[in-house]
């Protein structure tokens, strides 16, 4: 048992397996004060619902990084870089109403289940190109055999790739572009969740301003020369004049544009990743739901939603108390910084039976909260839904099994925030004749 006293959620054990901790502190103390950062956990799954529902007393608005918790020197020189870049500014997932609202209506008519439809054939011919490269004569990965069995390293192979081209394809990236694409993914998160340096913070804010000024460029151009993407319908988005919702019609300017194309940018491939890997580690670990699988590909969703329960890429997120309050008899400050765990949420037994247990087939299967809820759902749901069903569709359709290879050390990245797998070895047998 921990000392929730001391509770570290930096602490390395901690962070390479939380569900024990999150466990605890939903049956003693599922509104935990943590001293030691002056911060509120909040794990239990209805006081989570209740803190996301409750928009004005618990505000989005927890800002932008731009050198918070440095020192003076730190703070400058963060500073100097930013200036470098165009002004970070709160949209979608740090704004509150009714400026959120005007982001999301924008957004929504640039973004819209149409646009993530068409996306289908570009992700399932990503996914065949991808196996296919797994499965070419010669990528044995030193574990070849006559079976044509294969050993992998999926995130670098098939985890990452996938979602990174199919969010470079939305934003109409060329390919030659792809690998600064995902640099620029990884800048963004430096920082979010764990501990790293001044220098490298600094240095990933310099990744952040080269993404900008790209993206600039890109819309800058859309202006004369308008393309069937996202970026254009971005820059053309428009608030209908009768919407009682939104009393500013402005359309986004530069700034806004560029933070709502940043965070697609992240929430399109970095958690993606992480599902990913997750449904293949989980699937291994089943084996008899990977069977069930391959004998029915309709189960893909139904997978789909159990891995994103289970796994919760983005462990959770920030709130900021707007009052005093109390909340499950605990006194919040106005002005405290609260931490709402969506993963502990998501293994609550009061709502899921055998919460440890991977079942695709529970009755509440959406009742998870791996994507938020309220005005803050994630607006690449449908997206990443998406693409861990054609993924999974293609693999029971490719792929005759596949094995956890022993090589395995299942190291997470050391986030508070945003879990997933380093690395993932797997022995994959293709089909004969397919």
């Amino acid at each position: 048992m921990t000392d929730l006293k001391t509770f570290n959620p930096f602490d390395p054990a901690a962070l390479q397996c939380p569900f024990p901790h999150y466990a605890q502190m939903r049956e003693e103390q599922p509104v935990l004060h943590l001293e030691s950062m002056n911060m509120y956990l909040v794990t239990r799954h209805d006081l989570v619902l209740k803190v996301i529902r409750d928009v004005e007393t618990y505000s989005s608005e927890f800002g932008v990084s731009n050198g918070g918790g440095m020192g003076g020197e730190g703070r400058e020189r963060m500073a100097d870089v930013v200036a470098e870049g165009y002004p970070r500014v709160s949209t979608m997932l740090t704004a509150d109403m009714p400026e959120h609202t005007r982001y999301r209506r924008l957004v929504s008519k640039a973004f819209t289940p149409k646009v993530i439809a068409e996306l289908e054939p570009v992700i399932r011919s990503i996914t065949t190109r991808l196996l296919d490269a797994i499965f070419a004569e010669g990528n044995d990965g030193g574990a070849g055999d006559r079976s044509g069995r294969r050993r992998i390293e999926f995130v670098e192979q098939f985890g990452v790739p996938l979602p990174v081209e199919v969010i470079a394809h939305a934003l109409n990236v060329p390919d030659e572009r792809l690998a600064d694409f995902k640099r620029w993914s990884d800048d963004s998160i430096a920082g979010i969740g764990t501990n790293i340096s001044i220098d490298d913070r600094i240095e990933a804010e310099r990744g952040v301003n080269e993404f900008q000024h790209y993206f600039a460029e890109q819309l800058e151009q859309r202006k004369t020369a308008p393309q069937d993407d996202l970026l254009t319908n971005l820059l053309n988005a428009r608030v209908d004049d009768d919407d009682p919702d939104v009393t500013d019609k402005r359309p986004l300017d530069m700034p806004e544009m560029l933070s709502i194309v940043q965070q697609l940018l992240v929430a399109g491939n970095e958690t993606t990743t992480k599902l990913l890997t997750e449904t293949v580690r989980l699937l291994a670990e089943n084996p008899d739901e990977w069977t069930a699988l391959q004998n029915d590909p309709g189960r893909a969703p139904a997978v789909v939603e159990e891995a994103l329960r289970m796994s919760t890429p983005t462990q959770g997120m920030f709130r900021i108390s707007t009052t005093d309050h109390e909340l499950e008899g605990v006194h919040i400050p106005k002005g405290a910084t609260m931490m709402i765990l969506f993963a502990a949420a998501n293994r609550d037994p009061e709502l899921f039976d055998d919460p440890d247990g991977f079942d695709p087939d529970r009755d509440n299967l959406r009742d998870h909260l791996a994507f938020g809820k309220g005005i803050h759902f994630c607006l690449g749901a449908a997206l990443s839904r998406l693409e861990g069903k054609v993924a999974l569709e293609e693999f029971a359709r490719r792929v005759e099994r596949f094995e956890l290879a022993d090589t395995n050390e299942f190291e997470y990245f050391p986030s508070f925030m945003l879990r997933g797998l380093q690395r993932l070895d797997v022995d994959v047998t293709p089909k004969a004749g397919v």
